[in-house]
């Protein structure tokens, strides 16, 4: 995580004044982030393995939401929870500009188990069902996701493979950030981005912890 946050650190932007004596057109500019966008090349994923949101919303027959609407759902769901709240309103409405909104119908697979894809969800409205096709055959229901809820952020920060499939059970509206959007929040507003990452993996963390102690138990 440190490593994430020191890349997430300010850098002097085109034009802006460098050490003393230093005149600003000779300041460096900084290089776009490309730190999510590239992290599935580290593990061997060419970009026809890669399902980036474009294409699911393609396949599932995503409905495009106004920004402002979805932004507003956002703002409210996550001033209740207890990590996500910890952004507070104007952080929240910065960041806004970086997701795509847009209403799912119901029994449509927005993750699916083992595939590679550079997005995570926002569940705004309506529930999905996360589900786990384990080694024996048992198809393990993980959770019913609710309002507020965060998934495919592990994909999405670590480049691996999807953990688990999330199907939507009835009509749901989404908030959805993908990997180029994370990057470019990263070099335009990196504090936010900062705040962001590292929210999103104390979460992870949680979640992997009661999931871990569920699929030990082994078959029923």
């Amino acid at each position: 995580m440190k490593g994430i946050l020191g890349l997430l650190k300010p850098r002097a932007r085109h034009g802006a004044a460098g050490p003393a004596g230093t005149p600003p057109q000779a300041a460096e500019a900084a290089p776009p982030s490309t730190l999510f966008a590239t992290a599935f090349a580290g593990q061997g994923v060419d970009s026809t393995m890669l399902v980036p949101w474009e294409a699911r919303a393609v396949e599932v027959g995503a409905r495009r939401l106004p920004a402002r609407q979805g932004g507003r759902q956002l703002q409210a769901l996550w001033a209740q929870d207890r990590y996500m709240a910890l952004l507070g309103p104007q952080a929240i409405e910065r960041m806004e500009r970086f997701f795509d909104f847009a209403a799912l119908p119901a029994h449509r697979d927005v993750v699916r188990q083992d595939e590679y894809g550079n997005f995570m969800v926002v569940l705004l409205s309506g529930t999905i069902a996360v589900d786990r096709a384990q080694p024996w055959g048992e198809q393990l229901r993980l959770a019913e996701a609710r309002p507020g809820d965060i998934l495919g952020e592990m994909s999405l920060l670590d480049g691996g493979s999807r953990f688990s499939a999330c199907t939507t059970l009835t009509d749901c509206q989404v908030a959805v950030l993908g990997a180029e959007a994370l990057d470019a929040m990263m070099a335009e507003d990196p504090q936010l981005a900062a705040g962001l990452v590292a929210l999103l993996a104390r979460k992870l963390s949680l979640r992997l912890r009661l999931v871990s102690a569920r699929l030990s138990e082994g078959p029923k």
